[in-house]
């Protein structure tokens, strides 16, 4: 146990939330840094009285600089971010938050460099191409990144801003690639409507979805989180780079569907090949696995049952095991 405090930027949204909880189970001091000071995720995953929620903006350096000097935080996690789909829908309001608001951090870091001692970061898998351009089967870090989407796009910038600044200012970081993030209480992000295929047997109600034959990185967010606390934990001894992918269970959406139907034998699901998906790499997680430590806990049937379990526990309804 600890008493060392995160400045957790993001820190109410979906996977912020996850990773707050995450950092208070093993005994961190959290203090959320988010645009938004809605709570109901942490109010729902028990850990609303046990952090800090400090409404700001990545964007207002000289606001953020203040908390978190005021925050005496040793490690920052930044997961601020718009997303592929709200970065599309205000690409302006995207460089802004995503890159911008990145290089304050890092700016922060370099200024509070007696105070931070590392910076984890979220980049993603959206780095890379559609899964077209790589025919050699699993993807690993030292392949090419040339995405085609803003938000992918501006994750690249972001790890070329880390490597300049741990290059030029010895900033410790470490970056982490996640893929498609599922789980309760799920909104946004450009992966969200594969929530449904879990989400609508699960409260009784039908559902059609395409993409049948293609390979998803099914990551729970409890994994997700677990693989920030690590990126921030581990020595850099430890570590021969700083940015890692991290994935959970490849399975096509056939599979997932066909998982759920094995858990909800009475599950309305169809599904069919119409379709294309531009994220189905798959990525290969061993440095992750050998550096960090990371190994995910949750396989598909396992983090898909949880889900179910939580939705269904909230609705009202009995539980099927």
């Amino acid at each position: 146990m600890t008493d060392e405090t995160v400045f957790l930027t993001g820190g109410t949204g979906f996977i912020g939330s996850y990773t707050a909880a995450e950092l208070v189970d093993h005994g961190y001091d959290v203090v959320c840094f988010d645009h938004s000071d809605d709570t109901r995720i942490l109010e729902k995953l028990g850990v609303a009285d046990e952090v800090e929620v400090i409404r700001g903006d990545v964007v207002d350096a000289m606001g953020m600089v203040r908390v978190l000097r005021e925050s005496d935080a040793r490690y920052i996690v930044h997961l601020a971010a718009l997303l592929t789909t709200s970065a599309r829908a205000n690409p302006a309001a995207a460089v802004k938050v995503n890159i911008e608001g990145t290089t304050n951090i890092f700016e922060a870091a370099r200024a509070l460099d007696n105070q931070i001692e590392r910076v984890a970061w979220a980049s993603s898998a959206a780095v890379y191409a559609p899964p077209a351009n790589y025919d050699h089967g699993w993807v690993t870090e030292a392949d090419l990144v040339y995405p085609d989407t803003l938000y992918g796009g501006s994750k690249v910038y972001n790890e070329i801003q880390a490597k300049v600044y741990e290059e030029d200012y010895d900033l410790d970081h470490v970056g982490l690639r996640p893929t498609v993030a599922y789980g309760p209480y799920r909104e946004t992000g450009g992966s969200a409507f594969l929530a449904n295929i879990i989400e609508k047997p699960a409260l009784g109600e039908p559902f059609s979805v395409e993409y049948g034959d293609q390979v998803i990185d099914w990551q729970y967010v409890k994994d997700i989180a677990t693989s920030f606390r690590l990126a921030m934990e581990t020595p850099a001894a430890s570590r021969n780079r700083s940015i890692y992918n991290v994935r959970g269970s490849l399975a096509t959406v056939r599979e997932a569907a066909e998982t759920v139907s094995e858990l909800i034998p009475d599950a309305d699901l169809e599904v069919s090949d119409a379709g294309e998906l531009p994220w189905t790499q798959r990525l290969d997680m061993t440095a992750a696995k050998e550096e960090l430590g990371y190994t995910p806990a949750y396989d598909l049937k396992s983090g898909f049952r949880e889900y179910i379990g939580v939705l269904r526990d909230e609705a009202g309804l009995e539980p099927l095991w």
